[in-house]
């Protein structure tokens, strides 16, 4: 187990080191030039140089990296250029946004999808299983910015619910049940997408578990069919159910940012497209670190999850 451990973890820095390569070279790659966004197209080109000296943009581009690499090493994310700000600061206040709305939308797809699954393996090709398979390939067709606009216009429009509209987030400090009401529809429309995919991948798990012996032994021992499936066929299982949250969830960092955009949530997708659109090169570039590194460390903790519910994938 610990070798195993320490061979993730080696693997892991070496993609977190390709990862802020990648981006840093690719972001330098936008539109758009920082200094005109600061001081306007009217500035004189001489105002603009002094600019590029001050914020470091006159140096080679390897030389940037290298700077901006250290500084992060030392836990600096360095200044926006347009709001003056620290960049972590920044992330720090959008941060759990994204963060509640993650865990809000897999507790709900979790809760769901979990019994569906169970109800649809006892009997394959039932009128139930048929009828929830029908469903989840409609919802996987329904794109997540076409839920969330579908959703806005009946919940917030039609039915008039209050903080569930596009500029209504309230932070958990101030009001917390108008917190989690402005939060309800982007954390449900994630949770479908997250639902469909926990479902049919449990169910057929499950499926292909309730034929092995060890079932059919528990089952002629009078064991009820609740507990064989709760006992029994659930934990053999849920080892595909894991690996596959553990790639969802670190998809749901980056796969709600639209969603958040669309609302106008001060997530950290709202942040991010903000900021590229200013041309705030070191924002983006700490957003897209913070995320990357998010999206593997949380790979890395379902990858030891799953390790505990089946130690012999470490042993191979």
């Amino acid at each position: 187990m610990a070798r195993y451990l320490v061979r993730r973890l080696i693997t892991l820095i070496v993609i977190v080191f390709i990862i802020t390569v990648g981006a840093f070279y690719l972001i330098h790659l936008l539109p758009g030039d920082p200094a005109v966004v600061i001081l306007g197209t009217g500035d004189s080109p001489s105002n603009r140089a002094k600019l590029y000296h001050q914020l470091g943009l006159n140096k080679p581009i390897f030389e940037q990296y290298f700077i901006w690499i250290k500084n992060v090493v030392r836990g600096n994310l360095g200044t926006s250029f347009i709001s003056q700000t620290t960049v972590w600061s920044t992330i720090k206040t959008a941060l759990p946004i994204d963060v509640e709305i993650i865990v809000l939308s897999q507790i709900l797809a979790f809760a769901v999808a979990i019994p569906t699954a169970m109800r649809s393996a006892r009997k394959p090709d039932g009128w139930l299983d048929r009828i929830l398979s029908a469903g989840s390939f409609t919802l996987l067709s329904i794109p997540s910015f076409v839920m969330i606009v579908l959703l806005v216009l009946f919940v917030a429009i039609k039915l008039g619910i209050p903080h569930t509209g596009p500029s209504s987030y309230a932070s958990f400090s101030s009001d917390w049940i108008a917190n989690l009401e402005s939060l309800a529809l982007p954390s449900f429309t994630l949770a479908v997408g997250s639902y469909v995919v926990y479902y049919r991948v449990l169910r057929s798990d499950l499926i292909a578990t309730l034929q092995e012996e060890f079932i059919t032994m528990a089952r002629s021992k009078g064991i009820s069919q609740r507990r064989i499936m709760w006992r029994h066929a659930f934990r053999p299982s849920s080892v595909a159910l894991l690996g596959t949250a553990g790639v969802n969830i670190g998809g749901l960092l980056a796969g709600g940012f639209i969603v958040q955009y669309l609302l106008s949530i001060p997530g950290l997708g709202y942040t991010l497209i903000a900021s590229i659109g200013r041309s705030d090169y070191l924002v983006v570039q700490g957003i897209v670190l913070v995320v990357s590194v998010g999206v593997i460390l949380i790979n890395f903790a379902f990858d030891f999850i799953i390790n505990i519910v089946d130690p012999r994938i470490s042993r191979e």
